[in-house]
């Protein structure tokens, strides 16, 4: 996965002249829970039907002009390994910074399902 071709297809977007801001989020395997235990990796699902749906909704949003999404297309992942990459382009930073954690939220809550493996 790579963030710099992200940011390239942003710079070749049609309205890029609008952009004032990008901002990218690299989701990788934390080592520990949320609750501080040990863990070994995740099982990843991913229902892709829910992407398309989120960024068009999401693209509506003030000042926003572009959003890229891509996920691993691996199910079992060891710790460190990238799960997602989240790029949001758009004219002011408050535009974009609000868009990008409705993009994590929408994502992690509707597309994205992980289990845990414990060390």
């Amino acid at each position: 996965m790579d963030q710099n071709r992200l940011i390239e297809k942003i710079k070749a977007h049609p309205e890029y002249h609008r952009v004032g801001m990008m901002l990218t989020h690299h989701g990788v395997v934390r080592g520990t829970s949320r609750d501080g235990r040990p863990v070994s990796g995740v099982r990843l699902q991913v229902k892709d039907e829910q992407v398309a749906g989120i960024i068009a909704s999401e693209k509506q949003s003030p000042g926003i002009v572009e959003i890229l999404v891509e996920f691993t297309d691996k199910a079992e992942l060891a710790v460190g390994e990238d799960i997602m990459l989240i790029a949001v382009a758009g004219d002011f930073r408050e535009n974009v910074l609000s868009c990008m954690s409705r993009m994590i939220d929408a994502v992690k809550q509707l597309v994205t399902a992980k289990t845990e493996n414990f060390a």
